[in-house]
């Protein structure tokens, strides 16, 4: 059977040519009348193929490109997708020790070639979110090629969103094997209780795995707050760093009680303050000068475009209120996961507080999403996450 054909319109293949993988409604002279997710063809006005990739009615991305050589023959098949997989295994075994670290980015969608799809592993459990109709036609394929890598046990998590706006039908549960949920998972030799499940995400956030070693090398003797704790990664690694005490905050008191198990698996018995609250409220309320080094992490602020505006108050408002409150000399790491935020809006949004605060305020560190997230130089949209280490005085 012929792939069916996307063709754009005279003018909008620089991009393509450029290995972008997204394709705009805009951009197309000619969209097939195929099903949701069905593999197509891309031509520029004159017919020239430029690649492969998943359709979509239903979102403004209407292709999602993952080939740019023309593979016509192979590009459908099982071994076509197994060597994707091995691919990205490769980068994996390349960048991350796995003598202390068993939990890490596997799949990162268009940074690994592979748009809508996120694979996560904790403690050789494979946890998958697939995110558009054309991977989920594929799920049988790559759970072949995963256990063909070596791994035993493969859930699948559902993403409400993508099963409202992207036509997802198949929901959570055991593609392969089956173990006991929470699993203990070991990240710079430093345990977490992951429960993939019910959790947030995959159940963890693994792209600050290299920040928060950063937070535990300038711990030793500081007091140190941890907002939008989750499952108290910051608040462990400051602790296992020689922290005097450390305080974690979160608006859930699910969330909080994990932190506090966290804490107990790695320092039973260590000064730790497990509270729920506000975020925002809480750096409002606090004793100013009290805190060394105060951590903000918060979740997206802005999940879309429209969202950006009310994203960036939000994010001054959190930075202000902690540059007020930080003790002389302390260190703020603060961060946005936001992808509609980049790096250079984020630093202007922190330079804002800085400045209402009226302190003086130093960068002493840049950071972003670790190697096993890596970022397809051809879609810089992939650098979601970035960071600042601020000196203030």
């Amino acid at each position: 059977m012929p792939i069916p054909v996307l063709q754009l319109k005279k003018g909008k293949e620089r991009s393509i040519n450029n290995r972008h993988p997204w394709i705009f409604s805009g951009a197309v002279a000619k969209l097939p009348d195929n099903e949701e997710g069905t593999i197509v063809a891309v031509t520029d006005f004159e017919n020239k193929k430029l690649g492969f990739g998943f359709l979509s009615h239903k979102s403004q991305i209407v292709c999602r490109m993952f080939e740019w050589d023309d593979l016509t023959d192979t590009v459908i098949s099982d071994t076509y997708w197994m060597q994707k997989l091995k691919n990205a295994y490769a980068l994996r075994t390349t960048v991350i020790p796995q003598e202390k670290t068993n939990v890490y980015r596997l799949l990162h969608a268009e940074g690994d070639f592979f748009p809508g799809i996120i694979a996560d592993v904790y403690a050789g459990v494979v946890v998958l979110q697939v995110l558009i109709r054309g991977v989920e036609k594929l799920v049988p394929a790559i759970k072949q090629a995963l256990i063909e890598l070596g791994f035993e046990h493969i859930y699948i998590k559902a993403k409400t969103s993508s099963t409202v706006l992207e036509d997802i039908r198949t929901g959570s549960g055991w593609l392969h094997g089956g173990v006991e949920v929470p699993v203990i998972v070991k990240e710079n030799d430093v345990l977490f209780e992951v429960d993939f499940i019910d959790g947030q995400k995959t159940g963890f956030f693994v792209d600050q795995r290299e920040n928060r070693e950063l937070l535990r090398s300038y711990s030793k003797g500081k007091k140190v707050l941890n907002t939008f704790c989750y499952t108290g990664g910051f608040s462990v690694y400051a602790a296992s760093g020689g922290a005097e005490l450390v305080d974690s905050v979160d608006i859930s008191k699910e969330a909080v009680a994990l932190a506090a198990r966290n804490m107990d698996l790695n320092l039973p018995g260590f000064k730790h303050g497990a509270i729920a609250a506000d975020c925002f409220d809480y750096l409002g309320e606090i004793e100013k000068d009290f805190y060394d080094i105060i951590v903000l992490d918060p979740p997206a602020f802005a999940k879309s475009a429209k969202a950006v505006a009310n994203a960036c108050r939000g994010y001054k408002q959190i930075n202000l209120k902690a540059f007020r409150k930080i003790k002389k000399g302390g260190l703020l790491f603060t961060y946005s996961c936001s992808q509609n935020i980049d790096k250079d809006l984020f630093q202007k949004i922190v330079f804002g507080a800085a400045a209402d605060s009226y302190r003086n305020v130093r960068i002493i560190h840049q950071m972003h999403q670790p190697a096993d997230h890596p970022i397809n130089i051809y879609h810089p949209e992939g650098e979601y996450l970035k960071g600042l280490v601020l000196y203030v005085e």
